[in-house]
């Protein structure tokens, strides 16, 4: 049975994104962004909200070929592209190869379906995403970085008290504290 990893960097005031609606301040150092690899390619399949499948598609796909990035960067890119992803959205009409895209109305059912069917970790990204399938995931994980961002979206949802157990922590030379939590049941 497949479990569900809720994972992003966020700001130690705790947004992925500051008020503009920017992902900027997330750019990760080469420990963290080791960190990001090593989950990436332990996850079965990604979940994504439009947004962030937006966010990440293409700056994926074009580095998987790009030999002046970083071996980092390109370990991420090929973990990303070897990995089935599902993109949750009313909105787009097509997908490339590799990606199922799933009407954002049939999250619940589809994810619940998936993870039936799927072994390991299915990697969500996406507030709005994991605000629609919360009480589906399994697992929390955040890449706190040090900056505050004075406001923007919160990871968690707001108005929802979830009780959690740390099951991982890490503390990074740049500053970046690695959390990972579980429900506590």
């Amino acid at each position: 049975m497949g479990r569900i990893l809720y994972s992003a960097m966020v700001s130690l005031d705790g947004c992925i994104e500051d008020p503009d609606g920017s992902i900027g301040f997330t750019v990760p150092d080469d420990e963290t962004h080791e960190m990001a690899n090593k989950q990436a390619r332990q996850a079965s399949a990604f979940l994504f909200g439009r947004r962030t499948y937006e966010a990440m598609e293409q700056p994926w796909r074009a580095a998987a070929s790009r030999a002046d990035l970083p071996e980092v960067e390109r370990e991420f890119a090929r973990a990303y592209l070897d990995t089935p992803r599902y993109v949750f959205s009313d909105t787009l009409t097509r997908v490339p190869d590799g990606v199922r895209l799933v009407r954002a109305g049939d999250a619940v059912a589809e994810v619940t379906r998936l993870k039936e069917r799927i072994d390991g970790w299915l990697g969500l990204g996406g507030a709005g995403l994991a605000a629609s399938l919360l009480d589906l995931i399994d697992e929390f994980a955040l890449f706190v970085l040090p900056v505050a961002v004075g406001g923007g979206k919160p990871f968690f949802p707001v108005g929802r008290t979830l009780s959690l157990r740390r099951t991982e922590h890490r503390a990074m030379a740049s500053g970046v504290v690695y959390l990972r939590y579980e429900r506590a049941r």
